[in-house]
């Protein structure tokens, strides 16, 4: 008997680490031979901590499971889930990117090769460099961390640039709120990251690549020290990937907390052991990045997506999503949602479809109000918006921005004019303060958005004008997105305004 129980964060919250203590000292205790496995999560967490028993039949998905459910699990009287494939919310999926999370063993190299890793990396080694770029470009991959600028491009300049050392580094300070597709994908699928980086440095020319990861995730850290370490004992990294001659290696690099270094010039900066603040372009990272070396800027989806790529073939991963989006979309559905979690699929669906089929409304059972779709700097989408279909430019077109496809729920309770207040403290709180837009810009748009709140509607204009001058005159999206949902709130819910000038009267 194999037993499955999920060693992500989110699950481990739930009481995953309970549980899995609580099935090895009842399977001992009965003398039942029984292999745990801490797989990642499947990415339904409403239904964590969810376990999967695998009889040989196949696996039963249980959840969420308590330690009091412990012994009737083990006697076969817990009811089940069914197969997890089976699940809605999970068989409705296009799981491409996280096709192997929450079924392999994290940290088993054989484990991972048996559910199709390391084909792509084999495939790429016998092409040449401008043949891999060529794959990527083909397949539409964008950036998945907020900007969706075509990977491929990125690439190709990296490629043609003449230098003597050059650099990949994943982009792994994933600090929107809402989102957690990075983490999920480090802590269950981690080779799928080090063989998309891998492939990355074959088609440019680097040999040494870096992960940038958030001090606030421990378990991310560990479980990516430990793949790397395996991925050099099995020689996925080192002087002789896969017996081909060719050399890439790469270290884990921790940050220290500050939501700036999200911005590629910030990071880079950091990893060089310098203060965290945002370089002005030109030059791209892409001709001056990691000590002043050409440098391929990656998000973790983004490289983790190669492999598959590879595998399968661009065409395959291009013939899904809509217009100019194309492949697949991990959305990050969270806040005040009935069946929050991680919905991969392809491009153009809709946002109702998201939140009131797939999320089941709100978990306050109260109407939906809004969603912010795209973290702390993306907008806030009325209910009237939500036939929009998820794209790139779809979103952009009715005022919003994909960003890292996290999506925040709220419910007809929520005070947009307190929303807005608190894009403008947030960014007040983390802008670097090499900019005066948004250094100072953010601190009188809280000052402005507290007048408004006092009942004064002359401040209304003004802090319109300064939301412009924020997007027109910031160095990076910290200051020039905040305006996103602060003008949003203004734009598509008046009335929370409105009732604060009321109130102040």
């Amino acid at each position: 008997m194999k037993i499955y129980i999920p060693l992500d964060s989110a699950a481990k919250a739930l009481g995953a680490d309970d549980v899995a203590a609580a099935i090895r000292t009842e399977t001992a205790a009965r003398g039942i031979d029984a292999t745990i496995i801490r797989n990642g999560t499947r990415g339904m967490i409403w239904l964590e901590p969810l376990v999967e028993i695998d009889t040989g039949e196949g696996r039963r998905a249980f959840g969420p499971v308590t330690v009091d459910d412990v012994p009737a699990l083990l006697d076969g009287k817990l009811d089940s889930l069914g197969k997890v494939e089976d699940i809605p919310f999970f068989a409705r999926q296009t799981r491409l990117t996280f096709a192997r999370c929450g079924v392999i063993d994290p940290l088993d190299v054989a484990d991972y090769e048996a559910h199709g890793g390391l084909a792509g990396l084999r495939r790429a080694i016998a092409m040449t460099p401008g043949d891999i770029v060529t794959e990527v470009t083909d397949s539409g991959l964008r950036g998945r961390g907020g900007a969706g600028f075509p990977t491929g491009i990125k690439w190709k300049t990296v490629m043609e640039a003449e230098a003597t050392q050059k650099y990949i580094v994943c982009n792994a300070d994933e600090g929107d709120s809402g989102t957690f597709a990075d983490r999920m994908i480090m802590e269950g699928d981690p080779f799928t990251l080090i063989e998309g980086m891998v492939i990355a440095g074959l088609a440019v020319g680097a040999t040494k690549g870096y992960v940038y990861l958030r001090s606030e995730y421990p378990d991310a850290i560990n479980v990516m020290n430990a793949a790397v370490a395996l991925a050099q004992k099995n020689g996925i990294l080192g002087a002789d990937i896969l017996g081909s001659g060719r050399a890439f290696d790469m270290e884990i690099r921790v940050g220290a907390g500050a939501y700036v270094c999200g911005e590629e010039t910030s990071l880079l900066n950091s990893l060089e052991g310098k203060r965290g603040v945002v370089r002005a372009k030109p030059p791209l990272p892409a001709l001056e990045g990691f000590l002043g070396k050409p440098t391929v800027v990656n998000n973790v989806i983004s490289l983790a997506t190669v492999p598959v790529i590879f595998e399968r073939g661009a065409q395959h991963y291009a013939d899904f999503g809509t217009g100019r989006s194309r492949g697949t979309a991990t959305l990050q559905i969270a806040g005040n949602i009935a069946r929050g979690g991680l919905f991969e699929t392809a491009f153009g669906i809709t946002l109702d479809e998201i939140i009131n089929d797939l999320g089941g409304g709100t978990a306050s059972g109260r109407p939906v109000k809004a969603a912010q779709v795209g973290g702390p700097l993306g907008a806030y989408i009325p209910v009237s918006n939500f036939d929009a279909p998820l794209g790139y430019e779809e979103l952009d077109a009715r005022g919003g921005l994909l960003g890292h496809a996290g999506i925040v729920v709220f419910d007809d309770t929520a005070d947009m004019l307190r929303m807005a207040r608190f894009a403008m403290e947030f960014c007040a709180v983390e802008s670097c303060g090499k900019c005066t837009p948004c250094r100072i810009g953010s601190v009188r748009g809280v000052e402005t958005i507290d007048r408004i709140a006092r009942g004064d509607a002359a401040a209304i204009p003004l802090l319109t004008d300064l939301c412009e001058t924020m997007t027109e005159g910031s160095l990076c999206a910290l200051g020039g997105f905040t305006p996103y949902p602060v003008m949003s709130a203004l734009t598509h819910f008046p009335d929370d305004f409105a009732r604060q000038q009321e109130a102040a009267e």
